[in-house]
């Protein structure tokens, strides 16, 4: 075997490793981690369940504050494989991760190296941030999947000059616009793609060439993304809806002094203070690991170097493979601040982790580039005629299992912050409501024939939308009856099988649940309260209601 050929089953040796590394961070234990059900992610449970009895499967689902479909409908189709669970929800967002890894691994490889590729690609598997939101059904995970697929694709085809590169690029691109909100700020880096090879090819007078490609690429995402396009343009109200809501603009009398001051704290999350939000990251720690913060900013000051000197020289004429090769800072920088974009103009929540998880894919490259180049410079200063003759022999050995020892570090790190210190919190119970599902089980426990009342006095305002978990959890036999907390009169206890759930405590709620109906009692469970009569027996199927949905 030729070391062409070994280079490339070790290659491919290593970056299946890196998948089945993958696969165990996003798939182990997901049936209970994350604990709960938030109702988000419960709404799009049953928006999924509806399209799956009915048949009708939307672009755009307008419950929740609105939501493009193809993730709640890509969770109908796991329903039909799977039935209905918190799990078959949770192996979608979970699937889009692991793919994004390989498509991550292919971009990068296609705009730098192999060994770059491969340490971006491990770097995301075992990353915290990445895990978290692979593990949740949040439609927001389809974004990094179809920006690395269809930048892939778009500098493939550039450089193989091969029209069905930029049909699947245009495919995957038009798809992103079916995915989040954040998606909607990708075309400014395509223009910025699409001018720099547009400059490079009219050196080469190859513009109708560029012209073909483009206008294929440009097609097929204007076809795949067609039909929410005309949604849109149908129902401008939900377009704008959402992102309306929790902009600067909206919120602040001084949009350009909020925008700045959620920008320095945007940027400050990968290395100080990241998302306060337990749902979307261990409170306050930064996005990255510190020494692999420190790798990033590296990546991202190297790059900008790269960018300077790459505007200086930038009407040499050059080999165009070289360029298309070998020059993607400026790509680099402009996916990362135009990603940065969603969460910048907004007010609500800053830093916010799952608004720029459009960064990720970036974020990661940058910190492949940052520790690629230090290890060369490594390398290079142990070859050096300054470093003694009698540690050259030893050095190289001991960098090489200093390099395995970190990269093992890293994924044990974030193995033990996710599935021990931030799962274990219970914060992050707290977080994901795992009360609600507690309450949903315990219906589930009783007999079909039991009247079921939940008095909705959380969450404020937003009360109802809590309600998603339960009825989630108790499909397909609901039969619960949600009231606020001045509808008392319409509870009839017609006999002695009524079972009244109040979601959180309320000295005053319960006082006049005892001062309307006479010989009951207030029962304590695992997060959520009960009012039955006393000596009341209920039929219970099951006595493990608190245990979790698989």
């Amino acid at each position: 075997m030729n070391m062409k050929r070994f280079k490339k089953y070790q290659s491919l040796f290593l970056i299946l490793v890196i998948l089945v590394i993958a696969g165990f961070f996003r798939l182990w234990r997901l049936d209970s981690i994350p604990p709960g059900l938030y109702p988000d992610v419960a709404q799009n449970g049953m928006d999924a369940i509806g399209a799956m009895e009915t048949g009708e499967y939307k672009v755009f689902y307008p419950n929740n504050n609105g939501r493009e479909g193809l993730f709640i409908n890509l969770i109908a189709f796991s329903f039909r494989i799977f039935g209905v669970s918190i799990f078959a929800m949770n192996i979608v967002a979970a699937l889009a991760g692991i793919f994004t890894i390989l498509g991550l691994y292919l971009l990068t490889k296609e705009i730098f190296n192999e060994k770059i590729a491969l340490l971006s690609s491990f770097f995301t598997a075992v990353s915290f941030w990445h895990i978290n939101f692979s593990r949740i059904a949040f439609r927001a995970i389809l974004t990094p999947l179809f920006l690395v697929f269809s930048f892939y694709f778009l500098f493939k085809g550039f450089r193989e000059k091969k029209i069905w590169n930029f049909a699947l690029s245009g495919i995957f691109f038009g798809l992103g616009f079916h995915t989040y909100i954040a998606f909607r700020v990708a075309p400014l880096i395509v223009l910025i793609v699409l001018l720099n090879f547009l400059f490079i090819y009219w050196k080469s007078n190859l513009q109708k060439k560029w012209l073909t490609f483009t206008f294929c690429f440009l097609i097929f995402t204007f076809i795949v993304a067609l039909p929410i396009g005309i949604y849109f343009i149908e129902n401008p109200n939900d377009f704008i809806g959402r992102a309306t809501d929790v902009s600067i603009f909206a919120a602040e009398d001084e949009p350009a002094k909020a925008f700045a001051s959620s920008f320095i704290k945007t940027l400050g999350m990968f290395n100080f203070k990241g998302d306060g939000n337990w749902r979307h990251n261990y409170v306050d720690e930064p996005m990255l690991y510190w020494p692999v913060g420190i790798f990033f900013a590296l990546g991202l000051f190297i790059s900008i170097i790269q960018l300077s000197k790459k505007i200086k020289r930038s009407f040499k004429k050059e080999d165009i493979n070289s360029k298309i090769t070998n020059e993607n800072s400026g790509f680099l920088i402009s996916w990362f601040l135009i990603m940065l974009l969603p969460a910048v103009s907004t007010a609500e929540g800053i830093p916010h982790a799952l608004r720029t998880i459009g960064v990720i894919p970036v974020v990661y490259i940058f910190t492949a580039l940052g520790f690629y180049w230090s290890v060369k410079k490594a390398n290079l200063f142990i070859g050096s005629e300054f470093y003694p003759k009698f540690l050259k022999k030893i050095s190289k050995p001991i960098l090489e299992f200093t390099i395995i020892l970190f990269l093992l570090n890293t994924a044990a790190f974030n193995f033990n912050k996710y599935f021990f210190d931030w799962a274990k919190n219970p914060e992050v119970r707290g977080a994901f409501l795992e009360n609600l599902v507690g309450i949903g089980n315990y219906f589930n426990s009783l007999s079909s024939d039991t009247k079921k009342y939940v008095i909705v006095n959380q969450g404020g305002g937003e009360g109802f939308n809590l309600i998603q978990t339960i009825r989630f959890t108790t499909y397909p036999k609901e039969n619960i009856e949600y009231l606020k907390t001045n509808e008392l009169d319409k509870i009839t206890l017609l006999d002695k099988k009524t079972v009244i759930v109040i979601m959180t405590y309320d000295k005053e709620l319960f006082s006049k649940l005892q001062t309307k109906f006479k010989k009951g009692k207030i029962e304590e469970k695992d997060g959520f309260w009960i009012y039955q009569r006393q000596n009341q027996k209920l039929k219970i199927k099951s006595q493990n209601y608190n245990s979790k949905v698989d």
